[in-house]
């Protein structure tokens, strides 16, 4: 095999999954960053971790980005001699912000790179297959890899028409592609979307994880007609509001098919998610929680429809209309870097500076972040070796977050802006002209 002489470093956005009614399907990319500094090495394996999840450095062959890299030498046909690892995570564990999708695109596109001829023996296709078959469900692993807003799905693998879930997957039970459990090697594709510039989000991290699995433990097998009717009038509805239309991101939001199933198991989370949409804010569990996610407007302002392609025109009716919403202008953010007071917001919704304040009043120590849309996806750049953790890393901050004084974002890597050097994601030479670019 002809290794790479020089180290490959990745960084991977985190990710938020479902958006609400996009159970398994929708993801968006996040402005947090896990980053990845691989190098072949004569033998053995060292691995060091910065940050988040620093207890799994020891974890040796069993680590997720070792893992991921491994599976990827496999599908390329050969392991190296030995491999030297730097991680330095900004992306939290267990809280349904995709850590783990993170991880695992990290490792296999890392291990690509490792790899003289590595796009050639295992192309974006097949990238974004081995991350769904590692990961167990394609919503974080899609938005990982094309950043932005990404639908995805398993096209049908029988011939005419399917069914039921059940023949969607061949012999998986349908209960089983409820939690997640999907046989390996099934074809996977991918839509991207370019979200709205004014779109922002606001993470409310829960102090305390929970494993995905147990989450989906919660689900029941089938729903009402009636509520899969109406989710999958809100799915549509949140592709408009992200990619054209924002006014109507609090209908989008409402979800029939997880949420409320998960409530029992996270009594916190489904507290401050009623809480925060009983005040009109878009606010959903991001992923399988236990995390919330507020979606909103950039600093709001009247006239923003003007600028905006797509949005209504002329001013929103009164938001008297919609039981929940504030009246006047919402409290203060107590000095939260990126919520900000002023106009509530436009189209009468309230703007994502009462999310801080609500967040308090539950008396739970919630982190709240805001962050922006990460519109580049995965990508993989050169680096020198022993480079140590960038500066951002170190003070807990990613630079595609608010770095206002105030906030206390739970932090991330990154090397500032990409450049045109990056050889994944939707500035590659490789990403062009594909599917999800």
């Amino acid at each position: 095999m002809n290794w790479a002489r020089s180290p490959a470093v990745v960084r991977a956005p985190a990710t938020s999954a479902n958006l609400g009614p996009g159970f398994d399907v929708f993801g968006l990319a996040l402005g947090m960053y896990d980053q990845v500094e691989a190098r072949v090495a004569a033998g053995g394996l060292a691995v060091e971790v910065f940050g988040e999840g620093e207890e799994t450095a020891g974890a040796g062959e069993r680590h997720l980005v070792v893992r991921a890299m491994r599976a990827a030498f496999d599908a390329m046909g050969g392991q190296p001699a030995g491999l030297v690892l730097r991680c330095t995570n900004g992306i939290p564990h267990g809280r349904g912000l995709g850590s783990s999708a993170a991880a695992v695109v990290s490792g296999i596109l890392a291990a690509r790179a490792l790899m003289a001829d590595g796009a050639d023996r295992l192309p974006d296709t097949e990238v974004l297959r081995l991350a769904v078959d590692l990961e167990g469900h394609p919503d974080n692993v899609a938005a990982c890899l094309a950043g932005g807003l990404t639908v995805a799905w398993h096209p049908a693998v029988t011939d005419g028409c399917t069914d039921s879930v059940a023949d969607l997957v061949g012999v998986a039970r349908a209960a089983d592609v409820v939690r997640g459990r999907r046989p390996a090697g099934l074809p996977v594709r991918l839509l991207r979307f370019d979200v709205l510039a004014g779109i922002t989000a606001v993470a409310c991290v829960a102090p305390g994880a929970m494993a995905t699995h147990e989450a989906r433990a919660a689900l029941p097998a089938s729903v009402p007609h009636a509520d899969a009717a109406a989710n999958a009038a809100r799915s549509a509805l949140l592709l408009a509001a992200l990619t054209s239309d924002p006014s109507v991101l609090f209908d989008a939001t409402e979800d029939y098919l997880h949420q409320r199933y998960r409530a029992a198991a996270m009594p916190a989370t489904a507290d401050l998610l009623a809480r925060l949409r009983g005040a009109g804010v878009a606010a959903v569990m991001s992923g399988a929680g236990p995390s919330v996610l507020a979606l909103g407007l950039a600093d709001a302002q009247p006239g923003l429809a003007d600028a905006q392609p797509g949005l209504r025109d002329g001013p929103p009716g009164p938001a008297a209309g919609r039981a929940g919403l504030r009246d006047g202008p919402p409290g203060p953010a107590a000095g939260r870097a990126g919520l900000r007071d002023g106009p509530a917001s436009t189209y009468g919704q309230p703007g994502l500076a009462v999310v801080d304040s609500i967040a308090r009043e539950t008396g739970i120590a919630w982190r709240v972040t805001p962050l922006k849309v990460d519109r580049q996806g995965a990508t993989v750049q050169p680096g020198g070796p022993g480079e140590p953790p960038p500066e951002a890393a170190r003070q807990g901050r990613s630079a595609n977050q608010d770095a206002e004084p105030g906030v206390h974002p739970t932090g991330g890597s990154t090397q500032g802006r990409v450049t045109n050097s990056a050889t994944h994601g939707p500035q590659s030479r490789e990403c062009r002209g594909l599917l999800w670019c």
